[in-house]
């Protein structure tokens, strides 16, 4: 019936839902009704119509669940069914995913199909101004990644907290004739989708957001000088370093040490406190915070590198002096020092969302948590199509230069005799690099995709699926990315991924593996390790020793024997994130009842 329609009619039955949405509801048979008219107008527009396990997906989507497709089963079509539904019947909709390139990308991909229902679509990205984004919130739909949505929801609440009451903002905004404060930029959090939910909901929920403004003089550097002068002579018996917990203390003899330096010393080093944190941040950027790994160092700034998306966050900074230490470690100039203005977490930002949803390829491990902590129960969508992708083992070298050629020979095999792509996988800016250079000493020719050249991403990225094209990246190809296949590579087996490292949290190294054996098409994937690789270190030292010295003298190590390792590793490391979830939700808890007796918020 609705193929009949020509686009003028079709378009004028999709505004005439709103009346009807808004009197009804999200009415079961209603909501049929405009997914079918989403559905055709994908079609006319996008050149996509959303299969069955799409409308499948939609609908626990608009039902606030967490809804859990295989990678590259096209959750981002699936989510223009709710999205539209609920904008047409006249609310905000959210759309939040983890990096500005997905956020533009999929605003970009959906705004044909959103321009043909008479809605209009916009992403919100780092570096566009207040006014900027309160146009982009105020259209029907945003794209927007988790932490720009956060600060601007920070940045609402204080503006609103220094304009008096609600009442009072509702009074001043009737007198003056506005539509209400136009300090804010946010609309209200009415509905919300969460892409790569389990990412967003839980591997970045362990860090609480701060909004904070700069304080004091700019120059300290030489305070900033003698603090690490003075971490660096106190011995391994003055600090405990605990890797796992990335957390340093004193000992008894560290601080009776620190106090007999700091004798005859004025200023902060004359009290005890003081010089104490002072000197465990010192400690902590000279042991815990790395060059290429942790951040950046770019036109003379220090730059926090986000291990989850790979990506550069260049607003963001350490609090409590740690990152002036880094950017005077780095030999930068030291940039003002910050105070908080307010606290945030995830747990608590999309807990006040009217409705929220989210989807994910990977989010069945942690079901539980988000059930508890959100809300959110997960249903898992049927694939379309089998599965084609083919896993060719796991392999753990005992030294770091042992897997780089490892690599190299597999890549060199994989390119050379079957000329397929090839995507090798890194957790930080100094692994891509390292197998970088190998690859150039073998005469491999590569594309590069780190945090220092992100710029080229949508290139890198498209060139990706070429035959004997060769691509290495860190967490920035990971998540959200689509690699599409030349014609003629699928017939020659596909994408080949070659994981390098193993990350805290197993449901990241499926990601990784999903970019390859997209719906339906073929692919392969393998892990190759090494022993001194940080998972291992950090999260199972001793049993890591063992496997060395056990290595060592069998010359390989058995597969059973290192994928126990990888469990053991991986679930320290995800029982210690959980904890750490655990304690700031508590920490909100205590906040909230300490505030409420004074009406504030945040």
């Amino acid at each position: 019936m609705l193929r009949a329609l020509n686009d003028i009619d079709l378009a004028a039955r999709a505004r005439a839902m709103r009346g009807r949405l808004r009197k009804q509801g999200f009415e079961r048979d209603l909501v049929g009704e405009c997914f079918a008219i989403v559905r055709e107008a994908a079609e006319r527009t996008l050149g996509k119509r959303p299969y069955d396990e799409q409308l499948m997906a939609g609908w626990g989507l608009l039902q606030g669940k967490l809804v859990e497709m295989a990678t590259g089963e096209g959750k981002s079509i699936a989510a223009t069914l709710p999205v539209s539904t609920v904008a047409l019947a006249g609310y905000p909709v959210h759309v939040i995913t983890v990096n500005d390139y997905l956020a533009g990308r999929d605003a970009e991909a959906m705004e044909p199909l959103y321009r043909f229902l008479g809605l209009n679509v916009g992403a919100v990205v780092q570096g566009l101004s207040r006014d900027q984004r309160r146009q982009v919130y105020g259209r029907s739909i945003a794209y927007c990644t988790n932490k720009e949505l956060a600060f601007d929801y920070l940045r609402d609440r204080v503006a609103s907290a220094r304009r008096g009451s609600q009442l009072h903002i509702g009074l001043k905004a009737l007198h003056k004739g506005t539509p209400g404060d136009q300090d804010l930029v946010l609309r209200g959090l009415y509905f919300g989708i969460v892409d790569e939910a389990d990412s967003v909901l839980i591997d970045e929920a362990r860090t609480p957001l701060i909004l904070s403004h700069n304080v004091g003089a700019a120059d300290e550097a030489a305070l900033c000088q003698q603090a690490l002068a003075i971490a660096a002579q106190l011995g391994v018996d003055d600090r405990v370093i605990e890797l796992a917990e990335r957390s340093v203390r004193l000992t008894q003899a560290g601080e009776e040490r620190l106090a007999e330096i700091a004798a005859g010393l004025d200023g902060v080093w004359s009290s005890r406190r003081a010089r104490e944190e002072l000197v465990t941040q010192a400690i902590s950027a000279l042991n815990l915070f790395h060059r290429d790994q942790h951040y950046v160092v770019s036109d003379g700034k220090v730059q926090i590198v986000d291990e989850s998306t790979g990506r550069v966050m260049p607003d963001r900074s350490w609090e409590r002096g740690l990152h002036q230490l880094i950017e005077v470690k780095e030999g930068c100039e030291p940039t003002q020092r910050r105070e908080t203005l307010a606290r945030l977490t995830y747990q608590r930002l999309f807990r006040r969302y009217l409705r929220v949803a989210g989807m994910s390829g990977t989010a069945s491990e942690v079901s539980r948590e988000i059930r508890s902590v959100y809300g959110l129960d997960v249903v898992r969508v049927p694939q379309r199509r089998p599965s084609q992708r083919s896993y060719r083992g796991n392999r753990v070298c005992l030294t770091q230069a042992q897997k780089w050629d490892a690599v190299a020979d597999i890549v060199r095999r994989v390119v050379v005799d079957e000329q397929r792509p090839v995507l090798i996988g890194t957790r930080s800016v100094v692994a891509s690099e390292d197998i970088s250079a190998v690859l150039s000493a073998r005469g491999i020719e590569h594309a590069l995709l780190n945090a220092k050249q992100d710029q080229s991403e949508a290139e890198i990225v498209a060139l990706a699926g070429q035959p004997g094209r060769v691509t290495v990246a860190t967490n920035i190809a990971g998540r959200g990315t689509d690699i599409q296949l030349d014609p003629g590579v699928a017939a020659r087996g596909g994408l080949h991924v070659i994981l390098t490292e193993y990350h805290e949290s197993r449901r990241i190294d499926r990601q990784l593996f999903g970019r390859c054996a997209r719906q339906g098409d073929p692919g392969s994937c393998e892990t190759i390790v090494s022993l001194d690789d940080e998972i291992f270190s950090v999260f199972a030292p001793e049993a890591t020793r063992l496997m060395q010295r056990l290595g060592v003298v069998r010359a390989t190590l058995p597969v059973d024997l290192s994928q126990w390792l990888r469990m053991l590793a991986q679930h320290i490391a995800e029982r210690r994130s959980a904890e750490l979830r655990m304690r700031n939700l508590k920490l909100d808890q205590r906040l909230d009842d300490m505030l409420a007796f004074s009406g504030r918020g945040e």
